[in-house]
């Protein structure tokens, strides 16, 4: 498996990242991820969607946590054509008390605990813990990645304004 450095840290410690780089304009990597009832997803879901991949290291720590629920917030006020998916390595019983407690519903929230597909197939699987790097994909209507960023220091917030902006340009909000 191709084992990437120098691209993130975490508390300025660099990590190594499993898996191939994603290159933009090329297909979405395949991948199978569960949802909250243990039910196999795979990329069909971006069916002539824009779809955001928000990938986080865990739902239930304080930086994931913020993220998700502002992309919660701000999925209120997306085009109908705009789906925004969380991903991470939680166990999906875990994920979903998480998004009661926390009132996430305006975005959907998997686990690639089981196979680590999502993580290797986007190149965002850390080697050293075996979490999902903070990173985030925007895939257009035709499963085209269109747009990513890698958040290089794991416990930042990513660019949440450049992310809408590509995500609402490839849905022509």
């Amino acid at each position: 498996m191709n084992e990437r450095t120098g691209l993130i840290t975490m508390k300025g410690n660099p990590l190594t990242l499993l898996g191939n780089e994603v290159t933009l304009g090329n297909p979405a990597p395949n991948f199978t991820i569960l949802d909250q009832e243990l039910k196999p997803v795979d990329q069909s879901i971006f069916k002539d969607k824009v779809t955001v991949l928000i990938s986080v290291p865990s739902v239930d720590t304080p930086v994931c946590d913020t993220e998700v629920r502002r992309f919660s917030e701000e999925a209120k006020t997306l085009d109908p054509t705009i789906q925004i998916l969380t991903i991470s390595m939680d166990l999906p019983f875990a994920q979903q008390r998480w998004c009661v407690a926390s009132s996430v519903d305006n975005i959907r929230v998997f686990s690639d605990f089981n196979s680590a597909s999502f993580g290797t197939g986007y190149g965002v699987l850390i080697k050293e813990l075996r979490l999902l790097a903070r990173a985030i994909f925007v895939v257009d209507k035709s499963g085209k990645i269109q747009y990513q960023q890698l958040v290089k220091e794991v416990t930042e917030e990513p660019d949440y304004s450049a992310v809408l902006k590509a995500a609402q340009e490839l849905a022509g909000a």
